[in-house]
């Protein structure tokens, strides 16, 4: 009987298909054991013959015969379908496990490239007034800022730099780039006078690398 399976990755339908199969053989044999039963109990062991040796006349011999040699086929086959059963569910935990595998370890490289290929934050934003021009232009708490205007990584040297561009840009939009929930975001934010203190409305403290 060959492997549904056989030369192709198994799938959960050729474990169905197999455990139907079995099923049809076990009908079968509860369908033979029956058959014998109804021979006046006769069973797989019951003498065929009587007392004199003669065969016996109260049963069928023909249909004993067949029926027992059915079950010994059927039981062949039950045994080999249960073995392949067995194989197909053990192909089949084994390919599930190492998709997960798989699958996990590409989310991991994903998340690692991610990471590798978003630029460094220099300060972040630790407070946002509602109704300032930081709220305004969809600035954060939390967000971690990558460039602030001409201000980067590469050329910050304190929170004076920030407060430079700030004075310089009002009334102005300054493009802002934040890291935000692992993604970078761009933010359009200009800086001018409103009912609150200064000019943006949000705090931006230093990180500490």
């Amino acid at each position: 009987m060959a492997d549904p399976g056989e030369g192709r990755p198994v799938t959960v339908s050729d474990v169905q298909q197999l455990v139907r199969r079995k099923d049809e053989v076990e009908a079968q044999i509860k369908a033979c054991y029956e058959l014998l039963e109804g021979q006046k109990g006769v069973g797989m062991h019951g003498p065929l013959v009587d007392a004199e040796g003669f065969p016996r006349s109260d049963i069928d011999l023909y249909q004993v015969r067949t029926a027992r040699h059915n079950i010994i086929c059927l039981q062949n086959d039950h045994k080999a379908l249960m073995k392949q059963v067995e194989e197909a569910l053990h192909k089949l935990h084994a390919r599930e496990k190492e998709k997960h595998a798989k699958d996990e370890a590409e989310a991991l490289a994903e998340a690692m490239s991610q990471k590798q290929s978003l630029p460094q934050a220099f300060a972040k934003v630790n407070t946002v007034t509602p109704g300032s021009p930081a709220s305004v232009s969809g600035l954060q708490v939390d967000d971690e800022i990558v460039e602030f205007g001409s201000v980067n990584a590469n050329n910050f040297q304190n929170l004076q730099n920030i407060a430079t561009v700030v004075q310089h840009s009002e009334g102005r939009p300054l493009s802002v780039t934040v890291i935000r929930g692992g993604r970078r975001v761009h933010v359009g934010l200009t800086p001018k006078r409103w009912s609150g203190k200064g000019l943006l409305g949000c705090n931006i403290v230093p990180l500490q690398r």
